[in-house]
């Protein structure tokens, strides 16, 4: 399918590390391990802060389903985008839009696909952190496209169905084997029934001015990984100077399967934050 490019395998990710344009040396080592979340008094967060997520290019705002009581019970207010899945251009607008109603700092989270859009919406003035969960993070005049472009097609890209309108659309055994096999069977298939298609041209629009030049970043490596391999996340999130979590067995789906690690990343993300203030 010429039309659509979204290009990674392992092996280039790994090839990916040493290579010059991401920083080298990146390393188990350079992570740390974030432990369970528990509850956090109000007090240690900046008044009024507010979660942003955003879902990655098939799933929907019920993906962090399991993610948001735990970021409620620490004293944090939650806020799940819908997004349009048009354009980056739309789904970073309806981002700001979700930014614009909140009264104090906002903590911007993307996974997959909404890395991009949090990359492209981050500058707004109110987004005091990002967090990238098994995201990506392209850098100011560039698409997911032009930071996949290296590497060889992978396998499950080919069993991506396209409609007449330009939308891809993932089907059930491909999420079930390779996007969260790590989530019980049921609970995929229904992922699967919800998804949201993309527009194909999403992929390949660039961001305007990468807003983790300017703020701080965390960053969730999934370490089983089969559509962005751990080594490029690794990579990616050294490059922009993230703060760097490991859940080590986790797919693509980690705020699924491991909402514990995600959440625990969030609130590293706030109470940091709040405490430069």
């Amino acid at each position: 399918m010429k039309s659509i490019s979204l290009k990674l395998s392992l092996t280039g990710a790994a090839l990916l590390v040493g290579a010059s344009f991401l920083l080298s040396g990146c390393s188990d080592g350079d992570a740390q391990t974030l432990s369970a979340p528990a509850p956090v008094a109000a007090a240690a967060l900046a008044p009024n802060t507010t979660a942003v997520l955003v879902h990655g290019a098939w799933a929907e705002g019920s993906s962090w389903n399991t993610v948001i009581p735990l970021l409620q019970q620490a004293g944090l207010n939650v806020v799940a985008v819908e997004l349009p899945r048009t354009s980056l251009a739309d789904d970073a607008a309806a981002v700001t839009r979700t930014i614009d109603l909140q009264t104090g700092p906002v903590i911007l989270v993307g996974h997959s696909y909404g890395g991009s859009v949090i990359t492209q919406a981050g500058n707004d003035a109110k987004v005091s952190a990002l967090v990238y969960v098994a995201a990506f993070a392209p850098d100011s005049g560039q698409s997911i496209n032009d930071v996949t472009a290296p590497f060889p097609t992978p396998a499950w890209e080919k069993s991506l169905v396209v409609d007449e309108g330009g939308y891809l659309s993932v089907p059930t055994a491909t999420i079930l084997s390779v996007f969260a096999p790590d989530v019980p069977t049921a609970q995929a298939q229904l992922m699967a029934a919800t998804q949201g298609p993309i527009f194909n041209h999403c992929l390949a629009d660039k961001v305007t001015t990468a807003a983790w030049h300017t703020k701080p970043s965390w960053w969730v490596v999934s370490g089983q990984d089969q559509v962005i391999p751990a080594a490029l996340q690794q990579a990616t999130a050294q490059q922009i100077g993230a703060t760097v979590s490991i859940s080590p067995e986790s797919s693509h789906f980690v705020m699924v399967s491991h909402p514990n690690d995600v959440a625990a990343a969030i609130i590293a993300a706030a109470n940091k934050t709040a405490a430069a203030k």
